[in-house]
C-alpha cells in the first residue's frame, strides 16, 4: 500500500528546499549587483506592484521631473513586449528592457545581464540612478532581491485596503509605499485610513505616500523622498 502522505510530506521538502537553494543563489548575486552599484555610486531602487498599478506611469512622470537634476537609467521588466519600454525612451534616458518569459519576477541574474548590456554603452559611474520596474505581480518580485537599495511598493486605490492583509510580503519588504490613482477616491469606497493601518501593521517604519499622477497631488512628495535616496547626485544641488 502507498503511504501517499508520507510523498506529499517528502515533495514539500524536496520544493521548500530547492526554494531554499533558489533565494540563496538569488541573494548572492543581489549583493553581487550591490557591489557594482555601490563602486559606480548609483542608487537601485526596485518598483514592485500588481499589474496596472501605474509603476510606468510614475516613472514617466519621475523622468520628466528630474532628467535635468538626476542621471538617471530604466531597467524594464515584463513577461514580453518592450511597450513600456519604448514608452520610457522617450524621455531621453537609457532604457534596457528585460523579457522574462514565463517568470512572473526579475531576479539578480537577469539584472546583471541588463547591467552588462547598460555597461557595453554607457559608464555607469557618470549616473545617479538606476530605477528598476520590475514584473507586475503582487506576490514573487518581493522575494527576488536583484540588488537594490531601497524597494517601492505601488498599490492602487481600486485594489482596496485589504490588499496589505492578503498579500503580507510585498509591503512588509517595501521601504516606500506609494497608495496611486489618488483622483478617483471620490468615486470609490475605500478608507484610506484603514489601507495605512493595514500597512503599518506589518511595517511601521514604511513611507506612505499617496499621490495622483494625473492631477499631481502628491507628486513632489514622492520626488523629494526618491532624491534622498540617491547616494552621490552628480548634478543635484541639494
Amino acid at each position: 500500500m502507498i503511504n501517499y502522505s508520507f510523498s506529499i510530506k517528502m515533495h514539500q521538502t524536496f520544493d521548500a528546499a530547492l526554494e531554499i537553494n533558489l533565494l540563496h543563489a538569488n541573494q548572492a548575486g543581489a549583493d553581487h549587483n550591490r557591489e557594482h552599484f555601490d563602486e559606480w555610486g548609483i542608487t537601485c531602487l526596485n518598483l514592485m506592484s500588481s499589474p496596472g498599478a501605474g509603476k510606468t506611469v510614475l516613472l514617466e512622470k519621475t523622468l520628466a521631473a528630474l532628467k535635468d537634476q538626476l542621471k538617471m537609467a530604466v531597467i524594464e521588466g515584463d513577461m514580453t513586449t518592450e511597450l513600456d519600454a519604448e514608452r520610457l525612451r522617450q524621455y531621453g534616458v537609457p532604457v534596457i528592457a528585460i523579457n522574462t518569459g514565463r517568470s512572473c519576477h526579475l531576479d539578480s541574474k537577469m539584472v546583471a545581464g541588463g547591467i552588462h548590456r547598460f555597461k557595453e554603452d554607457y559608464n555607469p559611474k557618470e549616473f545617479d540612478l538606476l530605477l528598476v520596474e520590475n514584473v507586475g505581480n503582487l506576490v514573487c518580485p518581493a522575494e527576488f532581491e536583484v540588488g537594490e537599495h531601497a524597494k517601492v511598493a505601488l498599490l492602487s486605490i481600486t485594489e482596496g485596503e485589504d490588499k496589505p492583509l492578503k498579500y503580507p510580503i510585498m509591503f512588509q519588504e517595501a521601504d516606500c509605499l506609494i497608495i496611486t490613482k489618488l483622483d478617483l477616491a471620490p468615486y470609490l469606497e475605500i478608507d484610506l485610513k484603514s489601507l495605512e493601518a493595514n500597512v503599518r501593521s506589518m511595517n511601521p517604519d514604511v513611507t506612505i505616500i499617496a499621490l495622483s499622477a494625473q492631477t499631481g497631488e502628491g507628486l513632489e512628495e514622492w520626488l523629494n523622498w526618491l532624491k534622498s535616496q540617491v547616494h552621490r547626485p552628480k548634478f543635484l544641488n541639494c
